[in-house]
């Protein structure tokens, strides 16, 4: 199995107490900006804080998904996607830095209802990514956890320009 490009994020806490602990702070950070504060960049280029967010939002549901297809599916391929592609399709959706994080917050929350509900065998469940190989839910929840630790750090430091 690859290693998972975001275990040096996680920093080897538990996952789903980590990400509660991270979305929270992300809403925290967030909930009181303006829309000209959703709009800054780490750098040029970058995106902008609302796309970080629509992009973690992007994330929560289409990896609770593969987790859901794993656990229903048997022998179940993962379809990859193009992040750029997601987010060059919601800049036309019209979705706010509010409306992003609200999706996060509620999805992350039914992602760890799921997850937490889960035995230790079916977080091994596994399942195939067309990229990464033979992975597994736990794998999986892992990656989720350390996904959300990375933007929150690159979250913070917009905050603090």
């Amino acid at each position: 199995m690859i290693a998972n490009p975001y275990a040096a994020a996680l920093g080897g806490r538990e996952p789903i107490s980590a990400m509660r602990d991270t979305v929270g702070r992300i809403a925290a950070l967030l909930s009181n900006w303006t829309p000209a504060q959703y709009e800054r960049r780490a750098a040029p280029g970058k995106w902008t804080v609302r796309q970080i967010v629509i992009h973690l939002a992007q994330s929560e549901l289409a990896f609770g998904n593969r987790a859901r297809m794993a656990l229903a599916t048997p022998s179940y391929t993962s379809q990859a996607f193009d992040q750029n592609v997601w987010m060059s399709k919601e800049e036309t959706s019209g979705a706010t830095g509010p409306d992003a994080l609200a999706a996060l917050v509620s999805m992350n929350a039914f992602n760890r209802g799921l997850f937490g509900a889960l035995s230790a065998a079916e977080r091994e469940t596994p399942f195939t990514h067309p990229e990464y190989g033979p992975l597994t839910i736990n794998w999986l929840i892992e990656q989720m956890a350390g996904h959300l630790s990375h933007h929150l750090v690159q979250l913070e430091g917009i905050a603090k320009q």
